[in-house]
């Protein structure tokens, strides 16, 4: 049986069938994570921006992968603020700058867009990570060991109220923070939460991996909201750089406080 987290107490959610899937323990360095990893209690705050494709494919190709065309034929680049306040390995916060991609020679969607609202069982457009900074050292063991992902420790801010959104990631080696997202969203819908395909690469294999979410959230436009980039030297600061995203405006923004998931184990693609 997998190992319970630290402080975990029994809930409803033992008895959701959104959380009843089989798990095994994963030794990392950290301990072991009980696999797949389940989020109860969670906000996010998600940009979106179109991207040079030929920068996009740049980051990309080093992977295996390549961006997908979206609008205007720009490649479609994510940064994603998470606040996790309850989970089977503990609170934590964590940011994401991604990239839509799919594998070298895989046929791409006639539809990127929309191809992406679905299952991921039908779905091969994916999100390949740059960066994934979060504020734990056992959320980063497991996202490093499990996926391969570019995780280091930080502090991380995030508020989220009324529509307004100031969050920041801190530079592990002091001053000026790395990156900050604030402002306040323009006129929204309701609308889903997208589950995620995710290819990275582990011990030189390439993984894809699945989030599968619940809950509502809004779909609106960026109103106020801006991305500043600190001059750092840091992976994280050069990348949203070399992407054209210092200062961006996205296209779009989703955000919700009633985020949940399963955040699967990947599986090695030929």
């Amino acid at each position: 049986m997998p190992t319970r987290p630290r402080g975990y107490d029994m809930t409803s959610h033992d008895t959701d069938p959104f959380f009843q899937h089989p798990r095994y323990d994963h030794p990392t360095s950290e301990g072991p994570v009980a696999m797949p990893i389940l989020y109860f209690e969670d906000s996010n705050f998600m940009t979106l921006y179109l991207v040079d494709f030929e920068r996009a494919r740049a980051k990309l190709a080093p992977e295996g992968l390549e961006p997908v065309r979206v609008l205007g034929g720009k490649a479609l680049a994510g940064v994603a603020f998470y606040q996790y306040r309850a989970t089977t390995i503990g609170p934590y916060a964590e940011v994401g700058v991604a990239l839509a991609a799919i594998p070298v020679g895989m046929a791409g969607p006639r539809l990127p867009l929309l191809s992406m609202l679905r299952d991921p069982d039908h779905n091969r457009v994916g999100f390949h990570i740059l960066d994934l900074p979060v504020t734990t050292a056992a959320a980063c063991a497991a996202g490093r060991e499990i996926w391969g992902y570019p995780k280091f420790v930080t502090p991380i801010d995030f508020s989220l109220r009324d529509g307004t959104f100031a969050g920041a990631v801190h530079d592990p080696a002091g001053g000026t923070p790395l990156v900050r997202l604030s402002g306040r969203v323009g006129i929204g819908v309701p609308a889903p939460l997208l589950d995620l395909v995710l290819y990275s690469r582990l011990d030189g294999r390439m993984i894809r991996a699945t989030a599968v979410t619940r809950g509502g959230g809004r779909f609106a436009l960026p109103g106020t909201v801006r991305l500043e980039v600190s001059a750092s030297d840091h992976r994280m600061a050069k990348n949203l750089r070399d992407l054209g995203l210092a200062g961006a405006e996205p296209f779009a923004v989703t955000h919700t406080d009633a985020l949940q998931l399963r955040l699967n184990a990947g599986v090695v693609l030929p």
